[in-house]
């Protein structure tokens, strides 16, 4: 990773894997970063190459390699990367090496289910975050009974819930030949911002599955699979694209197709015994 110093030191902390940029500023107004053995808590704070830096006294540095990786959420699992009180953590799903720097980009809350994404990147996290990206999160919504177009179009406008901003979906497309489920859009994604609408309008969240973030969809993997995005997807989500990014297989489609093939020469070798 190529890095021009002096740099700002929640940009290095994000380069460091040590969190999304946002992120990287708490740990510094919190006190809890040290640059030269010196705690600073102020913004604008520059570092160079040969500087010392430390979150809660643990040397940090740039890492060689980044993760940009799309996880299949199970229901049940929690995104945060430690809280006493849970046991099932998602980020425990992606078997890799570095498998502790990485960090959730969003989340899903633990009844929720589908895409999410994982990296080390603190500066693509941010930019993916940042609400003027707008970026469109897509979500399958199992009701209770069908929703009519009437409470759908009061969800478009804007309800006014618990807070002083509105929660809003920005688009709905029904589904065929199920009156029980429904496709919604958002932008924002305030915390359990379906679950809370459609409550507020008398309906029951039976379930939800997030099957897109912007252009990067939850295709065909499994619950528990991860696969890594593709340049053309890293690209296309930062461009704020919505249509699909052709990618040639999907992890899922891919473990079938090899799962075939084994198949067929076990097949062989029992004929030929």
């Amino acid at each position: 990773m190529i890095i021009e110093y002096p740099i700002r030191l929640q940009a290095y902390l994000a380069k460091c894997g040590c969190g999304s940029r946002r992120y990287c500023e708490e740990l510094i107004k919190d006190g809890r970063v040290m640059v030269n053995n010196k705690t600073v808590r102020e913004m604008g704070v520059k570092v160079n190459q040969d500087d010392i830096v430390q979150v809660d006294t643990e040397t940090v540095e740039v890492i060689d390699k980044t993760y940009y990786i799309a996880l299949n959420k199970p229901k049940g699992y929690v995104c945060t990367n430690f809280d006493p009180n849970e046991t099932k953590y998602a980020r425990e799903l992606i078997q890799i090496r570095d498998q502790n720097l990485l960090f959730n980009v969003g989340r899903l809350d633990r009844d929720s289910n589908g895409l999410i994404l994982f990296t080390n990147d603190g500066d693509f996290a941010n930019k993916v975050m940042h609400p003027s990206k707008e970026i469109e999160k897509e979500y399958l919504v199992h009701l209770d009974r069908m929703c009519t177009v009437e409470d759908l179009n009061k969800a478009i406008k804007g309800l006014y819930i618990d807070m002083d901003k509105p929660y809003r979906i920005k688009s709905y497309e029904f589904v065929p030949r199920r009156k029980d489920y429904i496709k919604v859009t958002l932008i924002e994604g305030k915390n359990r911002e379906i679950r809370k609408i459609f409550s507020f309008l008398g309906y029951e969240v039976k379930g939800l599955t997030r099957i897109r973030i912007g252009c990067i969809v939850l295709g065909n993997m499994v619950p528990g699979e991860y696969r890594d995005l593709s340049k053309k997807e890293i690209e296309g989500l930062l461009a704020g694209k919505t249509t699909l990014v052709e990618r040639k297989k999907f992890g899922a489609a891919l473990k079938r197709e090899k799962d075939q093939k084994r198949l067929e020469r076990e097949k062989r070798n029992d004929s030929s015994n």
